[in-house]
């Protein structure tokens, strides 16, 4: 009695299954390690942290709301005491990265960039970048306040900027998803309470961050946040 005949699968099917499935396997196995890597890569300070601070991608943030936390991952221990107050600050300028406003704050006999924080809006940073700077990292004074008491919020109040000139242009959605996620955190961390966030024309006679920034839904966002 013969034996039945198995049915072969077509070489070519088979090859193009196999192929499809490394494929997958491969693409997740590149996921998962682009969102942890890139975060544990930031939090054990790799070579994004040099002297003039390290940056927060947009694809970082994106791993999870913890993703924020590597900004309390500073060389000198975090001084809580110290911060109680945060000013919020336009660039002034539709492009920017931590290089020309170093540069631009070096010009005016500041030892570099004033601000403690830089906030991408996709011209020079990428969209919703965060760019932590060497005065966050090494806990040191800011250099972005003015006005009467420009002494006491430059050694007690953290600056952000966001890059944009908001008198012509609203900040974007993403740049301003991120200052919330900025700002929540760091007033979390630090007991800042609500009425000590700032925008620099609070502070100063100056329509900064200008008069397109949304403060009506910025306040509302950190009110829901929090």
């Amino acid at each position: 009695m013969s034996k039945p005949r198995r049915t072969r699968r077509p070489r070519k099917a088979a090859k193009r299954q196999e192929t499809s499935r490394t494929r997958t396997v491969w693409g997740a196995l590149i996921m998962a390690m682009t969102g942890v890597g890139g975060l544990m890569w930031l939090l054990q300070g790799g070579p994004g942290v040099g002297s003039t601070g390290l940056a927060l991608p947009p694809m970082v943030a994106a791993a999870g709301p913890t993703s924020i936390e590597a900004i309390f991952r500073t060389r000198t221990d975090l001084n809580k005491d110290r911060w109680q107050a945060i000013v919020i600050h336009q660039s002034g300028s539709a492009y920017g990265t931590p290089s020309s406003i170093e540069a631009q704050h070096k010009s005016r006999s500041y030892e570099g960039m004033g601000f403690h924080f830089l906030v991408g809006n996709g011209s020079g940073l990428e969209d919703g970048e965060i760019h932590v700077g060497y005065r966050w990292l090494d806990q040191l004074a800011g250099a972005h306040a003015s006005g009467k008491q420009q002494d006491w919020f430059n050694r007690n109040a953290i600056g952000i900027c966001l890059v944009g000139d908001f008198g012509r242009s609203a900040p974007s959605e993403r740049q301003m998803w991120r200052l919330n996620q900025l700002v929540s955190a760091l007033a979390e961390r630090l007991n800042i309470p609500a009425d000590r966030i700032y925008l620099h024309r609070d502070i100063a006679q100056t329509n900064d961050p200008g008069a397109f920034f949304p403060e009506a839904a910025f306040r509302s966002q950190l009110v829901r946040g929090r």
